[in-house]
């Protein structure tokens, strides 16, 4: 495939680190790449040094001749007079972008709830963030580089952004970079994933599930000590092959040295313990919303409906902006009180919310982090183990340095997990997270979650990552049109319930009175038998590939691993094997989609 864009031996540095230390990366033709990685390794430094907004310290960019290069990186460069119409579309004829049915679709997906003519000064934050998506996406480009694209975008936005990616350009052509701590948006969209750590940038096949898969196999590999083994990344993988809905339609060959790898590893928690340990510490009863309804003025934000929160429950927040989400918590909270209804709450219920400001961490700015965490008590038990805060701490991805830095110092991340710790160690046997995923990156996601997994209290989380939402909670309520209600088929019933609501009426300027097609016809039973022929064929061919992928990776663990050229060979042959099992797979998807 045609090199598009790429940097041949980067060198970054700042006067307190080295970033990057002679990287050579690129993008071809049809590249869809992911950037996983902590805080602060370098993630946008990278899509800036590709982009052309940092210049490397050595090394140089290489881009093919003509190359358009559109970049939505995390400054706002709006013009805050202008309206949203000429930021997204500058002096076009409406006439022009109307009849763009992508344009269309890009305002109708990212904007559509916005007055047209509105100026971009009067927008929040999140808004203004929208509508640079949206201008981004407008127009023609043969790479695009997104940095934390999904901020600001509920779940039906950060689904619509998906599809719209996997829809942009024909197959193996045009590029994508993206930086984002949203997982499921990594695996719907990513066909590589680029680990930058350590000065380093280290790539792996497919999206976040199969990074995640490697990573476990790397270790496997490298003869890492079992205790090594059976660390956070393989509870889930676990998971991922479990209980993840999303992945249930991925092909079941390309999970089958993951079933090996966690054929030991007990469930991410246990339901009924934890339900047990909760009633123990809550009682029975817990929060009951009584026929309860809030309404503003003339504005009904919520009509009359009945929850009972029991103890232990793990439940996720479903609803589009200003549907209600956080008029809900506030009921529960305390800090909302119902226009109708009446809500009880148990004697034993101590509530803590972590939130999306910092106002507890604003008023200990100038303490150290130590001094902080001598305030509460001396252990925490996790997983049947007493933790001190300093290695709880740790857990959460911080080193002894820390222990000795002022509060108002620590980065944005930082900061979120010591307003998590501080929860924790404070002992509520209630907690309610408000998008707790934001300035947090992968690793800490997933360390806040195997945390979460051994907390035996009642949950309940509001979050636009869906990854997250699916990970640590059980079952998931939604606010539709003012009604709370059950969705038990979780994302995908909630999703498909938006999508059967329509778009509405408003300022939409894209909205038509236009027919629907018709839906072309089913496959004839001849058709099927075919592609289920060729399925039970395809099966088989990624089988046999697969055990010669294995024998090889056999080899390479008994080769002399001084003998780099050797090595090398090896690691061609299965690379090769790689591409012809990705193309199979390939297939599959489409059979499948055939048989149904």
């Amino acid at each position: 495939m045609a090199h598009l864009l790429g940097g041949e031996a980067l060198h970054l540095e700042y006067p307190t680190h080295v970033v990057f230390d002679s990287v050579t990366i690129g993008i071809s033709d049809g590249d869809r790449i992911g950037l996983v990685g902590r805080n602060g390794e370098g993630k946008s430094s990278l899509l800036g040094m590709l982009s052309g907004k940092i210049e490397p310290n050595s090394g140089r960019v290489t881009q093919r001749n003509g190359l358009r290069v559109g970049v939505l990186d995390q400054s706002d460069t709006l013009d805050s007079d202008s309206t949203i119409h000429y930021a997204v579309v500058g002096d076009m004829a409406d006439h022009e972008w109307a009849g763009d049915a992508r344009t269309r679709d890009i305002i109708s997906g990212l904007v559509a709830d916005l007055d047209w003519e509105a100026t971009v000064g009067t927008l929040s934050g999140g808004q203004r963030r929208r509508v640079a998506l949206a201008a981004l996406l407008v127009q023609d480009w043969d790479v695009v580089i997104l940095d934390e694209p999904t901020n600001h975008l509920d779940v039906e936005g950060i689904s619509w952004l998906a599809e719209h990616i996997n829809n942009r350009w024909s197959k193996n052509s045009g590029g994508l970079m993206v930086v984002t701590h949203d997982r499921w948006f990594l695996d719907a969209v990513c066909t590589t994933t680029w680990e930058v750590h350590d000065g380093i940038v280290e790539p792996f096949e497919g999206g976040y599930a199969a990074y995640v898969l490697q990573r476990v196999e790397r270790d496997r590999i490298a003869a890492v000590t079992e205790s090594k083994r059976q660390n956070m990344m393989k509870k889930e993988l676990a998971w991922l092959r479990r209980g993840a809905p999303a992945r249930t339609s991925k092909p079941k060959f390309r999970v089958e040295a993951a079933n090996q790898l966690i054929a030991d590893v007990p469930p991410v928690r246990n339901p009924l313990e934890l339900k047990r340990m909760a009633t123990s510490r809550l009682g029975k009863d817990v929060i009951d919303l009584l026929d309860t309804s809030v309404s503003f003025g003339p504005k009904q934000i919520l009509k009359p409906f009945t929850w009972r929160i029991g103890p232990g429950e793990r439940t996720g927040l479903l609803g589009a902006n200003g549907a209600g989400k956080s008029t809900l918590l506030g009921l529960i909270a305390g800090t909302v009180e119902p226009s109708s209804g009446k809500i009880k709450r148990g004697k034993t219920v101590k509530l803590a919310v972590l939130d999306q400001q910092f106002r507890e961490l604003d008023q200990i700015g100038e303490d150290l982090v130590r001094e902080v965490l001598g305030r509460f008590r001396t252990t925490f038990n996790v997983d049947g183990k007493d933790l001190t805060p300093a290695q709880l701490l740790e857990r959460l991805g911080f080193s002894s340095a820390h222990l000795s830095t002022k509060v108002r110092e620590l980065s944005g991340g930082q900061r979120r997990r010591l307003q998590l710790l501080m929860i924790l160690m404070d002992e509520p046997n209630v907690m309610i997270l408000d998008e707790p995923t934001n300035d947090v990156d992968t690793d800490m996601l997933a360390a806040l979650e195997d945390l979460l997994d051994s907390w035996p209290g009642t949950l309940i989380v509001v979050s636009h990552d869906r990854y997250l939402l699916e990970r640590v909670t059980d079952q998931q309520y939604a606010i539709l049109d003012g009604n709370f209600r059950h969705v038990p088929g979780g994302v995908d019933e909630y999703l498909a319930l938006r999508s059967a609501q329509g778009t509405g009426s408003g300022s939409n300027p894209t909205q038509s009175s236009g027919t629907e097609q018709a839906k072309p016809a089913g496959p004839s039973g001849a058709e099927l038998r075919a592609a289920q022929k060729e399925l039970n064929a395809n099966e088989r061919k990624v089988g046999q590939l697969q055990e010669k992928i294995a024998k090889i990776h056999e080899k390479m663990a008994g080769h002399d691993q001084s003998d780099y050229e050797g090595l090398g060979k090896l690691t061609a042959e299965i690379n090769e094997l790689q591409d012809q099992v990705d193309q199979l797979e390939e297939r599959w998807l489409e059979l499948s989609e055939i048989v149904g």
